[in-house]
């Protein structure tokens, strides 16, 4: 494709269309940091809001890309070897990627209609609901008192009593807990125990933990139980154990 042609045509979809640039090009980036990349073929996508994003043949991450809000220009440089150089810049922070391209296999400008927000299910409020309804699924004559108990750094995602009398403080994660989760929990904990003046235990329910979250948690005294949950049918989640009816996720609002 001309250098030229594709210059016009990308300049025709900059802040109206979802622009798409395919061929060999070099990267440099300058910045809080600062980076380049050897010449290869490459996908450069430039969205509506600005957001810029180059991609190699594999992996799902760009291998640089600029936020929504980026201003990019484009011009055929060098008169003699003819070059398209792309310049995807943000002033706040001063960042700028250089993206210099020899040829181009071809560019296509599309319109996409798209108002939709995405809905997500087994969010960790989520789970914290359906937790509260049987909380035998952590420990036998477990008490749910309250959820999202605020703290001054943050809300507690279940508060309970054990048959002791003692507290208990719950919190949720998704996805493996690594240590920002138990530093977290052990935080939540100092601090009802302290306001409390109370003996307060910290249980950190997660689907799994790392050999480091969990070296740190047992040497702080908190405990650690598996949350065994599986999403269904794509539009519903449930935890593995609650001896009550699961509600539907639309359900808890």
């Amino acid at each position: 494709m001309d250098l030229r042609e594709a210059q016009i045509e990308i300049q025709r979809g900059l802040r109206k269309k979802l622009v798409l640039i395919a061929g060999p090009c070099a990267i440099k980036y300058k910045g809080r940091a600062g980076s380049k990349i050897g010449e290869g073929e490459r996908l450069i996508l430039i969205k509506r809001d600005g957001t810029f994003l180059v991609h190699q043949n594999t992996g799902f991450k760009p291998v640089n890309y600029q936020p929504p809000g980026t201003r990019v220009s484009v011009k055929v440089e060098n008169e003699e070897n003819k070059r398209l150089v792309l310049k995807a810049r943000r002033r706040e922070p001063r960042e700028l990627i250089k993206v210099t391209m020899p040829e181009v296999h071809w560019v296509q400008n599309l319109e996409l209609k798209d108002d939709e927000q995405i809905d997500v299910y087994g969010t960790e409020r989520e789970l914290a609901d359906m937790l509260m309804d049987d909380l035998s699924v952590i420990e036998e004559d477990l008490k749910a008192k309250n959820k999202e108990c605020p703290l001054p750094q943050g809300d507690i995602d279940i508060f309970a009593e054990d048959k002791e009398g003692n507290y208990v403080v719950i919190e949720v994660k998704r996805n493996k807990a690594g240590l920002k989760a138990v530093t977290q929990l052990k935080r939540y904990t100092d601090q009802v125990k302290k306001s409390k003046n109370k003996k307060t235990r910290g249980i950190l329910c997660a689907p799994g933990i790392t050999d480091k979250a969990k070296n740190h948690l047992e040497k702080e005294g908190l405990e650690y139980s598996v949350l065994d949950f599986e999403i269904e049918d794509f539009d519903s989640a449930s935890i593995k154990g609650l001896r009550k009816k699961q509600k539907g996720l639309t359900e808890f609002n």
